[in-house]
C-alpha cells in the first residue's frame, strides 16, 4: 500500500522474479532459435526472431489467464498472483517486438505506408485459407497495449476499481483475437500439424480451468438458509486454521471468516483495491492481508492501520455448539462488529 504514487521499487524479492522471468525469456528465445535451425534451417534470421517473440507472447499470455482459475481451484497457486502484472507487461514488450519485427520484414519495403499495408494487404474476407489475419494481431495489440499502460494503481485509483477492471477483462478479447490470428496464420504457411495441435490444447487448457474454476465458484456462491436463529452455519470450528479463513455467501455477497488465534471475526471479501479475494489471504502482523498486492485490514474494526483509509464491511460471528455461524447482517464502518472470542473449550457450551 501507498500513500502516494511513486516510482515501483524493486524489493530483492521482486528483483529474484524479475531475474527469473527475464531468464526465462532469453533461454525460451535461445531454445526456439535452435529448434527452428534444426526444424527448419533455410529459415532467416529475421524469421526465427519474428516467431520466437510471438510464440513467446502467446504462451505467456497462457500463463497469465491460467493464474487465475489455477489459484481458485488451489491456493497453492496464489504466490503467482503477486506479480502477475510483470508477467503481463513481459508478454505486451515481447509481443510488441513481435509485431514491429513483422511491420518490417512484410510491409516495410513497399509503395504504401506500412500501417495502411498491414490493414489492407489482403481482402478475401470471404476465405477461410486467405482470410486476413495480421489486422487480428494487430487489434490484440492494441488491447494489450492499453492493458500494459493502465497496469500501474494510478489508474486504479483514477478510473475506479468497476471500469479498471472491466478494461482489464479485454484481455478474454484479445485472447480470442490472437487464437484466430494464430490459427489462421498457421493455415496460410502451411507449417504442418504440430503448432496447430499446440495451438488447440492451449485453447482447451485455458477454456477448461475457467470452466472448473467457475463450476466450484457456483457451489461456494449458494447461500446457505438461515437457522431459526437467523444466523448462517459456516463451518466447524475445529476446520478453520488460525489466520486462514472459510468462506460463505451472504448479503449478496461473499464472507471471509477469519480465525485470529482464540477469536473469530468476519469482513466482505473483496480488497477495496482491485476487489481481490481477502478470504485467500491471511492474517500477518494481525491484519488481514490480501494475497494479490498486500493490502491489509485490521479485524477488530474491518479498517487499514492508520494512516491508510480503506475500510471493508464487518459482520458478526458466533461459535454454537462446535460451529462457526455468522449474521448475514454487514455492519456499518461506524458500529462495525467486533471479534468473537471463542469459549473455553471451543464448544460454545
Amino acid at each position: 500500500m501507498t500513500l502516494a504514487y511513486r516510482a515501483v521499487g524493486w524489493s530483492p524479492r521482486k528483483l529474484r522474479y524479475d531475474g527469473t522471468l527475464l531468464l526465462g525469456v532469453v533461454l525460451y528465445l535461445l531454445a526456439f532459435a535452435g529448434a527452428m535451425l534444426v526444424w527448419q534451417p533455410e529459415a532467416t534470421a529475421e524469421t526465427l526472431l519474428i516467431r520466437a517473440f510471438g510464440t513467446g507472447a502467446y504462451l505467456l499470455l497462457h500463463v497469465v489467464l491460467c493464474i487465475g482459475p489455477l489459484c481458485r481451484l488451489d491456493p497453492r497457486f496464489l504466490p503467482l498472483l503477486y506479480n502477475r502484472r510483470h508477467l503481463g507487461v513481459t508478454m505486451f514488450l515481447m509481443a510488441l517486438v513481435h509485431g514491429a519485427l513483422s511491420l518490417v520484414q512484410f510491409h516495410g519495403f513497399g509503395d504504401a505506408d506500412p500501417f495502411v499495408s498491414v490493414l489492407s494487404a489482403n481482402g478475401e474476407l470471404g476465405s477461410v485459407a486467405q482470410f486476413p489475419f495480421q489486422p487480428l494481431g494487430v487489434a490484440a495489440l492494441v488491447i494489450l497495449f492499453v492493458m500494459a499502460a493502465t497496469s500501474h494503481d494510478f489508474w486504479l485509483a483514477n478510473l475506479g476499481a468497476p471500469a479498471w477492471k472491466a478494461l482489464h477483462m479485454l484481455v478474454y478479447v484479445a485472447y480470442a483475437l490472437l487464437v484466430m490470428h494464430v490459427t489462421l496464420g498457421l493455415l496460410q504457411s502451411d507449417t504442418g500439424p504440430v503448432l496447430a495441435t499446440l495451438t488447440g490444447l492451449g485453447f482447451v487448457l485455458v477454456l477448461g480451468l475457467h470452466v472448473a474454476a467457475a463450476r466450484g465458484e457456483r457451489a461456494l456462491d449458494a447461500a446457505p438458509t438461515p437457522g431459526a436463529d437467523g444466523l448462517l452455519d459456516v463451518c466447524a470450528l475445529d476446520e478453520l486454521a488460525d489466520g486462514r479463513a472459510a468462506l460463505v455467501s451472504a448479503a449478496g455477497d461473499r464472507v471471509a471468516v477469519f480465525r485470529d488465534g482464540e477469536r473469530l471475526c468476519a469482513v466482505a471479501n473483496a480488497c477495496r483495491h482491485q476487489n481481490g479475494p481477502l478470504g485467500e489471504g491471511r492474517i500477518l502482523d494481525g491484519c488481514i492481508t490480501c494475497p494479490w498486492h498486500g493490502y491489509q485490514y485490521r479485524p477488530d474494526d474491518g479498517r487499514s492501520p492508520p494512516p491508510f483509509t480503506e475500510v471493508v464491511p464487518t459482520f458478526a460471528v458466533h461459535v454454537v455448539a462446535g460451529r462457526v455461524r455468522l449474521d448475514p447482517r454487514p455492519r456499518p464502518p461506524e458500529a462495525p462488529a467486533r471479534p468473537c472470542a471463542i469459549p473455553s473449550g471451543g464448544d460454545g457450551t
